[in-house]
């Protein structure tokens, strides 16, 4: 017997997902259990597995399309079976039109492509014709004077002033994808020695040149994107925030995780480990500020679960550090780097990147001094760690310079008071400036 498959529920967030890729196509037999699609939740990529035995007969969403939570997506029944009545209960009584059958693109370029005139005046594309397949021709940019480039590489090269239309595109059809500008850009600094460079201003071709309103193009937002905006708009109006800043003397830290290096040349410590492992330990010293507000109780926690900010190509995740004021640097190190890669290739598990009790988001490494961030419900606060940099302060009497670095704490007024959260920051100020604390007691 013909069933519907629906969108499941992959993360306990998750609302609705968007389809990255179909496992099988239709004709296919499939078997309980066995991965059918892979779907983009609001964090993750994730395997979606079959739920009864029989042959995919017919999809009813295409790659890149999204669907909410219990939504029919697909049907599976019997080769020779007739689904005609089941395909007019999910609104499904004939097949999709052609035009809107989209070409699958490779990795993260499964995205609407972006058609660039040759003065590169990006604009959406319009739908290209299709052959029997359903598929678009390899049409070369050669033959229809128009270039391809998905949107997430047209974004690349902008930011980076690269001028694609010389780039020879490797997707199909020629289409430029993200990995060709990578590898211009990987060229173009093996050339510069790495270093960023700035792009002159483009100029009028004549003194009395007017411009029109800008031309521009639309991108889907991703479902991470869509989550975090929705998530958002539940915390800084509803959550009520202060903000606490607090200088602190980094020039032991940075020595010890120097003399770390030496003796773990692999490791690769960073200040963040650090940072990650006193807030640990000051959260078991404040239980207060390892709370969260659930309606009618103050929830305090046992343990110090870190959440790590990690910024991705489609946002923002936090994969959390369990109980982290457990654990050695060189285990926290370990842990975050692993973490971080899989964040950034999407293949964090839900129990891996939800459930934090505190979040640590740092922006030092883009040069930014100090920022206030907005905390992750129902989290009671958020550590904001800007740039440690050296700075003149005053040492027995004289001017010297000393590495320093500026950290603002956003904190839930329902849960923690200004004083409760300045004497957290004081204890891990203690600890920072202290880091043989770490390893005593």
């Amino acid at each position: 017997m013909a069933t519907q498959v629906v969108m499941p529920k992959l993360s306990p967030t998750m609302e609705e997902g968007q389809l990255a890729r179909w496992l099988k196509k239709e004709g296919d037999k499939v078997a309980m259990g066995e991965p059918l699609a892979e779907v983009d939740t609001d964090k993750a990529t994730m395997e979606m597995q079959a739920l009864s035995n029989g042959v995919l007969r017919k999809i009813l969403i295409k790659e890149g399309e999204s669907a909410p939570l219990g939504q029919p997506i697909a049907i599976i029944g019997e080769p020779d079976e007739d689904i005609s009545e089941l395909l007019k209960s999910v609104g499904e009584a004939k097949p999709a039109k052609a035009e809107a059958a989209p070409e699958k693109l490779p990795e993260a370029d499964a995205a609407p492509t972006v058609e660039a005139t040759p003065e590169a005046q990006p604009k959406t594309a319009a739908a290209p014709a299709v052959d029997g397949d359903g598929r678009e021709p390899q049409t070369t940019t050669a033959a229809t004077g128009r270039i391809l480039i998905s949107p997430i590489a047209a974004r690349m090269a902008a930011e980076a002033g690269i001028d694609f239309k010389s780039i020879q595109g490797s997707g199909p059809g020629g289409r430029i994808i993200k990995k060709d500008i990578e590898s211009v850009m990987s060229r173009k600094s093996d050339r510069s020695g790495a270093k960023p460079s700035l792009r002159p201003l483009p100029r009028p071709s004549a003194p009395d040149a007017v411009y029109g309103p800008s031309a521009y193009r639309d991108e889907p937002a991703s479902e991470m994107r869509r989550t975090i905006a929705r998530r958002l708009v539940t915390s800084l109006g509803p959550v009520p925030h202060f903000f606490l800043t607090s200088e602190i003397d980094m020039e032991r830290a940075a020595e010890m995780r120097g003399s770390i290096n030496e003796i773990y040349p692999d490791l690769k410590l960073s200040i963040n480990d650090v940072i990650i492992k006193v807030a640990a330990v000051a959260l078991i010293q404040h239980p207060q500020v390892n709370a969260s507000f659930q309606d009618k109780v103050i929830r305090f926690y046992e343990h110090a679960d870190i959440g790590v900010a990690v910024a991705t190509e489609n946002g923002l995740i936090t994969p959390v550090i369990r109980a982290a004021e457990l654990k050695s640097l060189i285990d926290i190190a370990t842990e975050v780097r692993e973490l971080s890669d899989r964040a950034r290739a999407r293949k964090l598990k839900p129990e891996e990147y939800t459930g934090a009790t505190f979040s640590i988001s740092n922006l030092g490494m883009f040069g930014i001094e100090e920022f206030t961030a907005i905390i992750n419900p129902p989290e009671g606060a958020i550590l904001a760690v800007g740039a440690m940099q050296p700075k003149p302060v005053v040492r027995d009497g004289e001017i010297v310079a000393r590495q320093t670095m500026r950290v603002t704490m956003s904190c839930d007024h329902r849960v923690i008071d200004g004083a409760t959260g300045a004497k957290f920051l004081q204890t891990f100020k203690q600890i920072m400036e202290n880091p043989l604390y770490l390893f005593v007691g």
